[in-house]
């Protein structure tokens, strides 16, 4: 899928993914000291727009541009001082430069694309990371395709936790927490489809989606 076809899926719907941020992004980082955040591929900003409001100085890139205007409109909403703490970039988050300082916190979220773009991406994420900054990495896991519901149902554009540390083995992270994680589905509109609203196993599972989680830490030295 490229930059014409988010754009497309953005312009078809209002918030795609919904307008709260990610349970899991809620679960890891609430509590952490703010500083500079970069999230890759914001789409309409929500996990930034979040960030924002517990204090964090927030760069938001996505590679569509429609995403972009929508997440723009949602800022004009929101108190000077969080709005005040949101930047919007126009980008591919395979080749994000960072600046000379780093980031803080880089989060990627829900970036499904194939295996060498998502290694791509990834080591630039991690190579973006400030002394003592984390990396927090979300996605639909592998396994979801047979476990869980919804998501992308194009095993190439998967992952599990073990193929990010395997991105990333070289890049000198310590790791905090690789796991799959289930998410009820229901809060977070563009996380459902693909199935046709069920999953590999019936009855309540039908509900659940697996999830990879992945939260990496540079040292401070």
């Amino acid at each position: 899928m490229d930059s014409q076809d988010w754009d497309d899926r953005y312009a078809a719907s209002e918030l795609v993914w919904g307008a709260e941020p990610n349970q899991w992004v809620v679960r890891e980082l609430t509590g952490r000291t703010p500083g500079h955040a970069l999230d890759l591929a914001a789409g309409e900003g929500r996990n930034a727009i979040w960030l924002a409001a517990q204090g964090w100085e927030v760069t938001g890139l996505d590679f569509s541009a429609v995403a972009l205007e929508r997440a723009e409109r949602l800022t004009s909403d929101l108190p000077d001082e969080v709005a005040d703490r949101l930047t919007w970039r126009h980008g591919d988050a395979r080749a994000v430069e960072a600046p000379a300082a780093g980031y803080d916190l880089v989060l990627v979220a829900y970036l499904q694309i194939p295996a060498a773009d998502r290694r791509a991406a990834l080591r630039r994420a991690a190579d973006a990371l400030a002394p003592g900054g984390t990396l927090l990495v979300v996605g639909h896991d592998l396994s979801n395709l047979t476990e869980g519901v919804g998501g992308p149902q194009d095993p190439a554009v998967l992952f599990t936790p073990q193929d990010v540390l395997a991105d990333l083995a070289d890049r000198g992270l310590r790791t905090v927490r690789a796991e799959r994680v289930h998410r009820t589905v229901g809060g977070e509109p563009g996380h459902r489809g693909g199935g046709g609203g069920t999953g590999g196993k019936g009855g309540e599972d039908a509900r659940i989606a697996v999830d990879a989680l992945v939260r990496l830490e540079r040292g401070a030295g």
